[in-house]
């Protein structure tokens, strides 16, 4: 068996040497134990596509059966994504301590027939399909294993999102954070709301490189996904075992909404009825007005979302994400109305104002059976009791966070914020912040060492972000994200030493493997010996930051 080429890697494998392989071939049946009838479909989908094998409903008889089961005592695992898989000359079987744990094993079962098994059809009618003989044990580390992707900034198209699901599932991450709003764009159909989409959409030309580039991409840039859209795409997650969690952006990153409907905004002191869906990037100033029509707007959207994001389509689908960061304070200091707010509800000042806005829609939310979570700074001005945190600008709002009895999912941008750059050369397209490689990624560690054993706990797990300011297509994406991700999608899964004990030779020695997945599934990621001619993007201006992160 080849447990070398894995990724991520597994708790434990069994090679048998010299035993024969498992072949699939027109005999090759699947004999699905109930719960698992999802994962047969998916084989059948996908295997069946490459192999050209029918795999067929059966229970074996005389031909050789791939068996899927769920049997928490066989898997022996903790939580409901383990799985035991054991592979023999005339049967695979699968154990998962639960649906989940059965489809990540059969991501297993896919690596191990090689590269080509990522294919949608067989390159060679009647080639000899094997799996070779032994047994894989493994459960993750973490259950929230995320990848956050901003469709606002630049759109990505329903088809491109379903593709990232797929990709997310062969790496066995599990949380998809789905950003849908923010200053240049809002990205869902909010029926109540037209103008949301009709006007906060699109943009009339789009800044191309950082925001202090000269460059301009002068043509209208947009794109929304229809509430059907958003129903395939949960669906669609959930057959993977991907919970979507969706994020509106409040009370800051609001601009496209203002623009739609500028009684949204602080019309007290600007000319809110002038704005536009911003075409550049950096923190807006235009921020939502604290009024009782705004609180009563988005309890409008956010019960249209709820709809569609149904709480039991993944063990995270119950939360909702508010955004809450770069949230500038400049029109609240100016305004009467606002100042008026702060007044008549006790508060000290405009930080305990968005506590305020944030503890609204935190008892909104839990009163439908929901969870809020939110960007690290929720915490300032005081935290709602329930809610939960994404720690992104770095270690310490998830170590304050923990300590205060909140959930975190931890996400510091100096290291898993993969819009960073991947490498210190000119070469580099339109370079971001701090050199972050593939190296860099794989020794991150989720969990910060100050906490103690109990706020440890509160560490649901983590995710890595992808801001799209810069990636102007999906090819753009997929260069930011790969091959980063596999390694990120490591740190997540497997119990692995401490970051500098790390073997990373050993796993750039499996990523020579996972090259080939990667290129099977079609992926433009970022080749090991630097950009490919069209991946590069000279002249381009970006925002390159010197010397190594601040551990913070």
């Amino acid at each position: 068996m080849t447990d070398s080429a894995l990724i991520p890697a597994p708790g434990a494998v069994r090679s048998v040497p010299g035993a024969d392989g498992f072949v699939i071939d027109e005999g090759t049946v699947i004999d699905a134990g109930p719960g698992t009838e999802a994962t047969a479909r998916w084989l059948r989908a996908t295997l069946g596509a490459v192999t050209g094998c029918a795999l067929a409903p059966g229970t074996g008889g005389d031909g050789r059966t791939i068996r899927l089961r769920i049997d928490p005592a066989d898997a022996g695992h903790p939580g409901p994504e383990g799985y035991r898989l054991d592979i023999g000359a005339d049967a695979v079987t699968l154990h998962g301590d639960g649906p989940a744990g059965v489809f990540w094993g059969a991501q297993t079962l896919r690596q191990l027939l090689g590269p080509d098994a990522f294919r949608r059809a067989p390159l060679a009618p009647g080639r000899r399909w094997t799996v070779p003989a032994g047994s894989v044990e493994d459960a993750p580390r973490f259950p929230w294993r995320g990848l956050m992707l901003d469709v606002s900034r630049h759109f990505m198209p329903k088809e491109g999102v379903l593709r990232y699901l797929d990709l997310l599932a062969a790496h066995k991450l599990n949380v998809f954070h789905f950003h849908l709003t923010d200053d240049q764009g809002w990205r869902v159909q909010i029926k109540r709301f037209p103008r949301l989409t009709e006007v906060g959409s699109w943009r009339a030309r789009t800044k191309f490189g950082h925001r202090a580039s000269p460059l301009w991409e002068e043509k209208p840039h947009g794109g929304f996904y229809t509430q059907d859209d958003i129903r395939e795409i949960v669906a669609y997650a959930a057959e993977r075992h991907i919970s979507v969690v969706p994020e509106i952006d409040i009370p800051g990153h609001s601009q496209a909404a203002i623009a739609a409907y500028p009684e949204l905004g602080n019309s007290d002191v600007i000319d809110t009825a002038s704005l536009t869906v911003w075409d550049s990037w950096g923190v807006s100033k235009n921020v939502l007005a604290p009024t009782d029509g705004t609180l009563r707007f988005y309890e409008g959207v956010f019960e249209e979302l709820l709809g569609l994001f149904p709480a039991d389509a993944g063990p995270f689908s119950h939360f909702f994400h508010i955004g809450g960061d770069e949230c500038a304070k400049d029109q609240w200091e100016r305004s009467p109305a606002a100042q008026a707010r702060i007044e008549e509800l006790g508060l000290a000042d405009e930080d305990e104002l968005q506590s305020w806005f944030v503890r609204h829609f935190d008892n909104w939310l839990s009163a439908r059976g929901r969870r809020l979570i939110g960007w690290d700074e929720i915490l300032e001005g005081g935290l709602a009791d329930g809610a939960a945190v994404s720690s992104w600008r770095g270690y310490q709002g998830g170590v304050t966070a923990a300590r205060a009895g909140h959930d975190v999912v931890m996400c510091p941008e100096q290291q898993v914020y993969l819009d960073y750059r991947q490498e210190a050369g000119e070469d580099e397209p339109v370079p971001i912040a701090y050199v972050r490689t593939l190296e860099d990624v794989y020794r991150f560690e989720p969990v910060p060492s100050e906490l103690t054993e109990a706020e440890a706990r509160h560490v649901l797990g983590t995710q890595a972000n992808v801001w799209t300011e810069v990636m102007e297509d999906p090819a753009r994406v997929d260069y930011q994200v790969f091959p980063r991700l596999a390694a990120f999608a490591e740190v997540a899964w497997s119990a692995l030493p401490a970051p500098a004990e790390r073997d990373f030779a050993g796993f750039e020695r499996r990523m020579a493997v996972h090259y080939g997945r990667l290129d099977a599934l079609g992926v433009a990621y970022r080749p090991p010996g630097g950009p490919l001619p069209w991946q590069k993007r000279p002249g381009v201006l970006g925002r390159p930051i010197e010397g190594a992160p601040p551990n913070v």
